[in-house]
Formats: structure tokens, C-alpha cells, sequence
């Protein structure tokens, strides 16, 4: 299968530092891997509604159409790949990557996508840009993510991390920029859940 790289970039101001870390990254690709950009910004989902035991309506949803959680699923089942590009936003992923993910949880019910299957297997990445020289206060946006592909499971190839605050300010960071260069060239493994060490 080609592989087809999704970037969702969750960040609140266009081309921030997050974003210009990621596209550092996307550079290194092989020229025919797809690529598609989808900026949550341009792309605003409702808040989520978890429909799961109100009883009044059917537990399965149907398969939406037509609007911005059509795009975002079918770009989402399209990719062999998935980067989340989020800015580390009190040390966890953006408000709009979190409704993203919320999302996927309405794609479970939905029968006919077969979501959990369709996804086991593909990469979930991660990219973020930190205010902090301590990289350990992004474990939890880390966490978040390895977490969400070991439900699946999906493989993890972790979260490219960089430092800045004011704009541009990431391409400053030597080490990061070094990073980006191959992060997108490992091979990455089956996330699994802390717990699980089998």
C-alpha cells in the first residue's frame, strides 16, 4: 500500500512553531509519499456528544456526509499515516486535537467504516513545539497519544519534539532540526499501554 501521510495540525495561529517543525520533517519524505495538511482551525468540529447509552436513539451512528467530520474521517481512513501536529498547550494536545480525537470515538459506532479494524496497523506520529527546555513536560501529550494507538493497535513512531515560543522561534532549535531529518525513516513499533510488557 503507498503510503499517504495525513498532518492534522491543531495549532492556533497559521505556521506556527509546531507547524514549521513538522514541515522540516514532511521535507524528508520520499517524493512519492502523499502528503495532506488539514488545519483543525479551518476545519472546526462541533463539541463532541457521546451518544454511547442514551437510549432513546440507536447506539450505531451513521457514517456522516457532506460536512467538516466527513473530511476528516475519510482523510482519516485514507492515511496510512497519521501526525498529529499539535503545540504543547498545557502539557497536553490542542483543544482542537482533543475534539478530533473525541471524534474517533463516534467512528467506533460506526458500523459500516469497521474503524478499529481499518486503523490497526497504520502509524500515529506526534510533532510539538515546547516552550520549556525540559522535554519531560510532554509526557503527557506523549501519553496521550501512545495511548490512543495502543487501543487499536496502531504502530507509534513517537512525538518530534522542539523548543520555542515567539514565531519562527523553533527554527533556532539545532537539535530539533537535526531530529527532524529522520524521524519519518524509523521503522516504528506496536504502541502498547504501559501495563502491557508482554
Amino acid at each position: 500500500m503507498t503510503r499517504k501521510f495525513l498532518f492534522v495540525v491543531g495549532s492556533a495561529r497559521p505556521e506556527g512553531n509546531t507547524e514549521l517543525l513538522a514541515r522540516e520533517a514532511a521535507e524528508q519524505l520520499p517524493p512519492d509519499v502523499e502528503q495532506r495538511w488539514i488545519h483543525l482551525a479551518d476545519h472546526p468540529l462541533p463539541d463532541f456528544q457521546d451518544l454511547r447509552h442514551d437510549d432513546t436513539r440507536p447506539r450505531a451512528r451513521p457514517r456522516p456526509e457532506g460536512d467538516t467530520e466527513a473530511l476528516l474521517l475519510d482523510a482519516t481512513l485514507d492515511a496510512t499515516d497519521i501526525v498529529i501536529v499539535s503545540p504543547l498547550y498545557w502539557y497536553s494536545v490542542s483543544a482542537t486535537v482533543k475534539r478530533y480525537l473525541d471524534y474517533w470515538d463516534a467512528w467506533l459506532e460506526t458500523p459500516e467504516i469497521a474503524f478499529k479494524d481499518t486503523l490497526k496497523g497504520r502509524t500515529l506520529w506526534g510533532v510539538t513545539a515546547l516552550a520549556h527546555r525540559e522535554e519531560e513536560v510532554a509526557d503527557p501529550l506523549v501519553g496521550t497519544l501512545n495511548h490512543t494507538a495502543a487501543f487499536f493497535p496502531m504502530r507509534f513512531g513517537g512525538v518530534l519534539l522542539g523548543n520555542g515560543t515567539r514565531p519562527g522561534q523553533v527554527l533556532e532549535d539545532s537539535e530539533a532540526l537535526a531530529r527532524a531529518k529522520t524521524f519519518f525513516a524509523q521503522e516504528p513499533p506496536l504502541a502498547r499501554y504501559p501495563y502491557d510488557k508482554g
